[in-house]
């Protein structure tokens, strides 16, 4: 049997968790459908997600449609967990995405089709709830290729749409209208099936057609739209079929070389660590030796696979599959498995928002820091951050939501009760120029026994950190240069402001250091010779006053927003807005309701949520997602410093050597 590794993705609601219990349920894994409101749905299996209704952590079930074995990844919808669909990504061969029939294309859609276009994943999109009073064939069908992908082709119509008899009936060969829009989409990828079909039209059967769209769906180039009722079914059927010939199945080579990806790391029960691996290459043992990064490496003491609904213990994954590895101690979510295929690449934006986590009993912070590290190695970009000035320990958040999570998940499985100081929003520094600064070996304001020249310049938005050699390699040792570039990225966490310094480029410029000496018959004396440790403890000093020289302009996170309310509430609301600095365009006019879509800080949208409501007699329907990040203007805000800041040099170097 083939496999294929399915992603559901979806904006919050849209359906997706129902979708995967009536696919299940299809399948003949499950004797009875779960529902999200009742808590007893396969994947949603953390407590606090049947308590809450939503999906949390990504979780994989298997099943089978006919000869394709289907592993299906059901991801978070709600924003604030896009970090858990970021790592899914990476190991899927196709995807679902989920939309309501009824609310149509929301921001959270948006952001995702736009990363599945953009890492051409090929992707099927099933508008769910037809079964729903307010359901709309045409528009949500406009709304997608408008909004969503252009080239999109629907596989059949709905009787009886907004109504408990909605039925989807698919297309077939007879259907003269199906056929001609398939040919015009797929004629706008492919010259030479545009060609064929108008020298003989007759010759292009409706097999072929079929076979030219299931290879431009592989290749990500067309979407076929599915409609249907995870509720009562309907157009369930049609879509797996749709997952089995549409989207490709992972190619099984057990032959090659061991190559995968961690895409989850969870704790078992014993407090073990459980990775979740997808195998591109090769197969991966019991008893195995396994690498999984450049220096780590781990022995595995137990493998599962996901087989029929449940998790069956086999001693081996292979290529194509997902399995759960047990033994090493130091795996992490993102690492190569074997050979290496992964990057640092992320798909969406980073969290914007920042608190201080304080727990309620203080001889319980050394136990809060152990059990939000352990949060953090299930979720990377909580960006465990620690304040040692001020024993502070701060974490990352997409939202408030999350926020709520993480103390939930504090208090149920660690036993420890926490509160949280205000939400601040994170800011990031490009610099605004280059500059440059040296410091050499043996000279009187240098206490350290290394010679660094560094300049700082900017770099393409998006970029991040790079660094590069402007002297010989062979010029000093290897160790020296790495400690230098190790040392530039961390001290580049924290700017002339505080905040994360990004897309900006550094060029080593100087170099210099003391070879090993020792004095006569003696052994070697670090106070004569340099040491890695010259290089890190200088390099800050060095970088830090050539950011200076550049100058650097602090950036804030903008969300784009659209915000639907009653019409005669537009007027009332602007004011609203320009006191929370939104930026919106010219109203828009749906139906009954007035529509607003501008940008607004990531810092005031928690503010207009809680606004909304009394401004709109509780009817406006807000949705916003990150957008780009905007220069600040008026008082430029700054972070407090968790170092002892380079560029106070005389605090510096009293606590890094002591003296002036």
């Amino acid at each position: 049997m083939s496999t294929l590794n399915l992603g559901i993705l979806a904006h919050i609601d849209a359906g997706k968790t129902s979708l995967t219990e009536r696919l299940l349920y299809a399948a003949g894994v499950i004797d009875e459908i779960g529902r999200v409101d009742d808590g007893n749905t396969q994947t949603d299996s953390l407590a606090l997600e049947r308590q809450r209704g939503i999906t949390i952590k990504s979780a994989v079930v298997s099943f089978a449609i006919d000869d394709v074995t289907v592993n299906l990844i059901d991801t978070p919808g709600h924003p604030d967990f896009i970090a858990e669909v970021e790592r899914v990504l990476s190991v899927l061969d196709g995807a679902v995405l989920v939309i309501s029939a009824v609310e149509g294309v929301q921001a959270q859609t948006r952001v995702l089709m736009r990363t599945l276009r953009r890492l051409r994943i090929p992707t099927l999109i099933f508008v769910n709830k037809v079964d729903r009073r307010g359901a709309a064939y045409d528009d949500t069908l406009l709304a997608i290729a408008t909004k969503l992908a252009p080239s999109v082709v629907p596989m059949g119509s709905v009787r009886c749409i907004g109504t408990a008899a909605a039925d989807f009936q698919p297309y077939t060969a007879e259907d003269a209208d199906f056929r001609s829009q398939v040919v015009e989409v797929l004629a706008d990828h492919d010259e030479d099936f545009l060609a064929a079909y108008i020298n003989d039209e007759k010759a292009v059967s409706y097999d072929s057609l079929h076979r030219a769209l299931a290879a431009q769906t592989q290749r990500a180039l067309v979407h076929p739209v599915f409609f249907g009722s995870a509720i009562t079914g309907s157009g369930v059927t049609d879509l797996a079929e749709g997952i089995k010939k549409l989207l490709p199945a992972a190619e099984s080579n057990t032959c090659g070389p061991v190559s995968g990806t961690v895409f989850k790391v969870e704790r078992g029960t014993a407090g073990e660590k459980v990775a979740y691996v997808r195998m591109f290459s090769g197969v991966v043992r019991t008893r195995d030796k396994m690498r999984f990064g450049p220096q780590r490496a781990g022995k595995v003491t137990a493998v599962s696979v996901f087989d029929g609904g449940s998790l069956i213990p086999t001693g081996r994954v292979a290529a194509g599959q997902i399995g759960k590895l047990w033994g090493p101690t130091e795996i992490r979510i993102g690492d190569s498995v074997g050979d290496t295929r992964t990057t640092s690449e992320h798909y969406f934006a980073p969290p914007t928002l920042e608190t201080v986590v304080v727990p309620s009993r203080r001889a319980q912070k050394g136990a809060l820091h152990v059990a939000l590290a352990q949060l953090a190695e299930q979720d990377p970009l909580i960006d465990l951050r620690q304040d040692d000035l001020r024993q502070e320990i701060f974490v990352s958040l997409y939202g408030e939501v999350q926020k709520e999570v993480i103390q939930a998940t504090l208090a149920s499985d660690y036993g420890i009760e926490v509160a949280f100081q205000e939400t601040t929003t994170i800011c990031i520094e490009r610099p605004a120029g280059s500059g440059g600064a040296v410091e050499f070996i043996n000279k009187e304001a240098n206490p350290f026994l290394a010679t660094v020249g560094l300049r700082v310049d900017p770099a393409p938005i998006g970029g991040g950190v790079s660094f590069r050699l402007g002297v010989e390699l062979g010029s000093m040792p290897y160790s020296f240069f790495k400690a230098v570039e190790e040392t530039v990225h961390k001290t580049l966490l924290q700017g002339l402001y505080g905040w994360q310094v990004t897309d900006c480029m550094v060029t080593m410029t100087h170099s210099g250091y003391l070879a090993r000496q020792s004095h006569s018959h003696g052994t070697f004396d670090k106070s004569m010779s340099s040491t890695a440790g010259d290089f890190r403890n200088l390099t800050p000093l060095v970088l830090l006053t050539a950011l200076e020289n550049a100058s650097s302009t602090v950036y804030e996170p903008m969300h784009s927003f659209r915000l639907e309310l009653p019409a005669d509430t537009v007027g009332p609301i602007l004011p609203a807005l320009a006191r929370l600095r939104a930026v919106p365009r010219l109203p828009a006019a749906v139906g009954q309701s007035g529509v607003l879509e501008g940008e607004i800080p990531a810092a005031q949208v928690h503010e207009l949520q809680q606004q909304l409501p009394a401004l709109t007699r509780g009817e406006g329907v807000l949705e916003s997602a990150f957008e780009r990040y905007q220069p600040v203007s008026g008082q430029v805000p700054r972070r407090s410093r968790s170092d002892h800041n380079p560029l106070n040099r005389k605090e510096y170097l009293l606590h890094v050597v002591r003296r002036v």
